[in-house]
């Protein structure tokens, strides 16, 4: 089988709609027909200012969501990145790798760079796609599902596993990026135009998760919508309908084709109306399983330290050959 791996960051009380059609249920998917590896990033977190305690519980509240979510710790390694510490040590190996100015170019690191101004930008964050580089070369990755705008860090990641095997010898697994269908990009409900963002301005256009199905309901009864009545699939025109249409579409299992034959002469309250309780719906059994694993916690825990005894199995395994290539002393003993 070959290796799947991706990961999440725990930067939020919940992941939102575009974090699960996006990503996370294509991950249910791979775990069948894949030697799936899936890391809660929470040192990727660091690269901004966040309370301790609440990141500890958002990482466990990642956990959580994930089993509930479908991935299944028997069919898949789920585990915490902070608790394998090989990351920490291949990122130096590829900071050592990599040149100032490929990293420079990296696009995120220029966008937030340019945003927060110098002062406000961590090291970290420029960084960051060297420590993600080690994520996925540690395991040996085959694959790594991702949306389009990972593609960039993923030809870095190559580029600097294929830069180690050329100089130290073959050692490295290259990976391909996977990337994520567009049909999956979820818009936010207030600006159509925009992704589902928990970095938005404002959040009433995010639908969360683990929200109350009330909130939900409410915020989808109030998405943007377009001028006239038809409910129909027209991206440039219609950008609030068709976003409505495809999280319908994904979360029913009907076609837009059936959806827009279905609602032909419905009104847009209507319609909203039918997306909002499929949400609430489809979520509800979600919502439960991860609040019944955050009330017991000693499943939660197993599932997190399982995990990172398998990681740390392939990762010291890699790291070690990486370390034996590059001329470093092992310890004796």
């Amino acid at each position: 089988m070959k290796r799947v791996l991706s990961g999440i960051q725990p930067t939020a009380d919940s992941f939102h709609l575009g974090n699960y059609l996006g990503a996370i249920r294509q991950w249910v998917e791979l775990q069948d027909s894949h030697d799936a590896f899936y890391c809660v990033v929470d040192l990727h977190a660091l690269t901004v200012e966040v309370d301790p305690k609440v990141l500890r519980e958002r990482t466990l509240v990642s956990v959580a969501q994930l089993v509930a979510l479908g991935l299944d710790p028997d069919r898949c390694t789920i585990f915490v990145q902070s608790q394998v510490a090989q990351h920490n040590q291949l990122g130096w190996v590829m900071e050592c790798l990599a040149g100032f100015g490929e990293a420079s170019r990296m696009t995120q690191f220029k966008d937030k760079s340019q945003k927060a101004g110098a002062d406000r930008t961590t090291v970290g964050l420029f960084t960051y796609p060297l420590l993600q580089a080690a994520d996925i070369l540690l395991y040996g990755a085959d694959l790594v599902p991702v949306g389009e705008d990972q593609r960039q860090h993923i030809e870095l990641t190559r580029d600097l596993g294929i830069r180690f095997n050329s100089r130290y010898g073959e050692t490295l697994v290259i990976p391909e990026a996977k990337i994520i269908k567009a049909g999956a990009k979820i818009n936010d409900l207030q600006d159509p135009s925009a992704k589902m963002s928990k970095s938005a301005a404002s959040q009433s256009g995010v639908i969360d998760i683990l929200d109350e199905p009330s909130v939900n309901i409410k915020k989808i009864k109030s998405a943007v919508t377009d001028m006239g009545k038809e409910i129909r699939f027209d991206e440039k025109e219609k950008p609030g309908i068709s976003n409505l249409l495809t999280i319908l579409s994904h979360l029913s299992g009907t076609s837009i084709t059936q959806l827009e034959g279905e609602f032909e002469g419905s009104g847009y309250g209507d319609f909203k109306m039918a997306v909002a309780n499929t949400v609430a719906d489809y979520f509800a059994p979600i919502r439960a399983r991860t609040q019944g694993l955050l009330s017991e916690r000693s499943e939660l825990h197993a599932i997190i330290d399982n995990g990172a005894k398998k990681a740390e199995e392939v990762a010291s395994d890699t790291l070690a050959r990486v370390y034996e290539k590059m001329g470093l002393l092992p310890r004796n003993g």
